[in-house]
């Protein structure tokens, strides 16, 4: 399922490098660029998959510092959110359950940040992460908002116009994945602490 579910995933890459293409010179998204990768992110199981696949790539010691950190950001989670504990599904805590612990925790470096500001499984990264950072005008006539947290500091960049996307046919093949992928909708830092 990884494979199909990359495959789709590049869709997604694709548009965002063709964006870059275009408007590179507004758009500050570049490796090292930090600003989305704080706060608890909720992924899909096909996420979930794809990152530890890419986790169980990492050198022992890089995947141990990796797992304190998710330990520790699911410790100040359920601190919040008490009831909550493993296998952390997202679904258990609920949609407004959810975003009241990412949002009392949205300075949190996500666990797979590393200390060069680098996504340490860049390639593995989910659908959140590579969906942040430009406005999608999809095919429905719908524009999904840019989410980046610091897109006023700048020029231009806030003004962009929604970047087309062909959304129905990529929708209909995440679900397709996702009803083939078992496992809950979980956490980023729940799949990082794992052994």
């Amino acid at each position: 399922m990884t494979d199909r579910y990359r495959t789709l995933l590049q869709r997604i890459d694709t548009w965002f490098a063709r964006a870059m293409a275009k408007h590179g010179d507004v758009i500050p998204c570049r490796a090292g660029c930090t600003a989305c990768c704080h706060g608890p992110f909720d992924i899909s199981p096909a996420d979930a998959e794809l990152l530890r696949e890419g986790l169980a790539a990492l050198p022992a010691k890089e995947r141990a510092e990796v797992r304190v950190r998710g330990e520790l950001l699911l410790t100040r989670m359920q601190e919040l959110a008490p009831e909550w504990g493993a296998p952390w599904d997202v679904s258990e805590l609920g949609e407004e359950g959810f975003d009241r612990v990412a949002e009392a925790l949205g300075d949190e470096p996500c666990p797979l940040l590393g200390d060069d500001g680098r996504c340490r499984v860049y390639e593995h990264r989910p659908l959140v992460c590579r969906l942040i950072g430009l406005p999608m005008l999809t095919d429905l006539g719908e524009t999904l908002e840019n989410a980046c947290p610091i897109q006023d500091q700048f020029p231009g960049y806030p003004e962009l116009p929604g970047v087309p996307f062909d959304y129905a046919a990529f929708a209909t093949e995440e679900v397709a994945v996702l009803a083939a992928t078992p496992g809950p909708e979980t956490t980023i830092a729940a799949i990082a602490a794992e052994d």
